[in-house]
């Protein structure tokens, strides 16, 4: 079995998303590949839009949020994705050359423009194989409206099955499996278990703080306003592949005398145990990040969301009682008073993780996908006795 994961590069998640399908497919025997669809087709158009993304979401997040809205607000009107129609009828004749030498059982696609070209080579018969659309993040982006010709479009939630109708999807397509994350999310660890292996105090409360690794943030100051509140909290903090912020907080670790204690990383493999040892995470509303968090049934303090979809995360959660968000008028030092000194809230928030989180999601789509290969076959199987 053959199994084609396409994804573009526009942050970390989708890619991830895809590698641990990847790994979960080669464990039940499948051949795996992961393509960036633009890296393929246009290596120029690959660029435009990773190095787009990051910067106007980073440098000037106002345009990005105007754009957003008014894609949302504005469909009827505008002729819908026409650039990437453009790119996307271009490339399918290229792509196609790729699919036909790979020749899959399945494709799964972790990003809307992939998806979209997907969608556009099926409507044209340019691919046969089973196809399912997976959207990584706790909204449906305007654009999986013109995902129309694939098998399935895997959502983060039950609750987002409205929204995605509302939207022309038809709910029988509809697959509220959960954002599929690596595994081992979903393998129980104890908090006193995690804390040593990773040799802290088992009794003092501790914070995980994850700026992500695209520079997004202040997480030197994040650290900062943890160490001001009076509480000797543990402090972990992921810096990524972030080597400015990783630095920045190496300096105030080695000046800081007070009662926290403060451990600083870069890129490290073993978020799933740093998120057992925590008592809750303060990190951007990035849809892996925070279904990795409720996997581990972490109550979440959301600093800067990316204008558009993290945006959008934001309200899902919020809505949904499993997080706080940092603003100008609800600081860090407000959000995590309220967490730790109220029992009774932070017992709510975990109750309302573990409701309405999907840690299995990955092994889910997994076997859905794997069904579709073998439903397919069969109706071969059928077509070739009667024939």
């Amino acid at each position: 079995m053959k199994i084609l994961l396409l994804t573009v590069t526009a942050g970390y998640g989708h890619h991830a998303t895809a590698k641990a399908l990847a790994d979960l497919f080669e464990q039940k025997g499948a051949e795996t590949k992961i393509v960036d669809v633009y890296e393929y087709i246009s290596k120029v158009v690959r660029t435009a839009i990773s190095q787009g993304y990051l910067l106007s979401s980073k440098y000037t997040p106002e345009l990005y949020r105007l754009f957003y809205a008014q894609t949302s607000k504005n469909r009827e009107k505008l002729d819908k994705m026409n650039m990437v129609k453009l790119v996307n009828t271009l490339g399918a004749f290229k792509f196609e050359h790729f699919v036909d030498n790979f020749e899959p059982d399945a494709i799964v696609c972790t990003h809307v423009l992939a998806a979209h070209l997907v969608s556009q080579m099926k409507q044209r018969h340019m691919v046969d194989a089973p196809s399912v659309g997976v959207v990584t993040d706790y909204c449906i982006h305007p654009y999986w409206e013109d995902v129309i010709h694939m098998e399935a479009l895997v959502t983060a939630s039950e609750l987002i099955t409205h929204t995605a109708v509302k939207r022309g999807i038809p709910e029988a397509r509809i697959l509220p499996l959960g954002i599929p994350i690596h595994p081992k999310f979903n393998r129980p660890i104890s908090r006193e278990e995690a804390r040593a292996q990773l040799g802290l105090d088992p009794d003092r409360h501790t914070v995980l703080v994850m700026g992500g690794s695209m520079g997004y943030g202040n997480s030197r100051r994040l650290v900062e306003q943890i160490t001001e509140i009076g509480i000797d909290f543990q402090i972990l903090a992921v810096c990524g592949n972030n080597k400015r912020a990783f630095n920045r907080l190496a300096r105030f670790q080695k000046e800081y005398w007070g009662d926290c204690s403060i451990r600083v990383m870069g890129f490290v493999d073993n978020v799933e145990v740093l998120m057992s040892a925590a008592d809750c995470i303060i990190t951007k509303p990035g849809g892996l990040t925070v279904s990795e968090a409720i996997a581990k049934g972490l109550p979440m303090i959301l600093v800067n969301p990316i204008p558009g979809q993290e945006e959008r995360n934001v309200e899902f959660l919020l809505n949904n009682g499993m997080a706080s968000l940092v603003t100008k008028t609800f600081p860090l030092d407000d959000a995590l008073y309220h967490l730790f000194h109220s029992p009774v809230r932070l017992r709510m928030v975990r109750e309302a993780i573990h409701a309405i989180g999907h840690p299995d999601a990955s092994e889910k789509l997994v076997e859905y996908v794997i069904s579709l290969v073998e439903q397919r076959g069969q109706a071969n199987d059928a077509a070739e006795l009667t024939s």
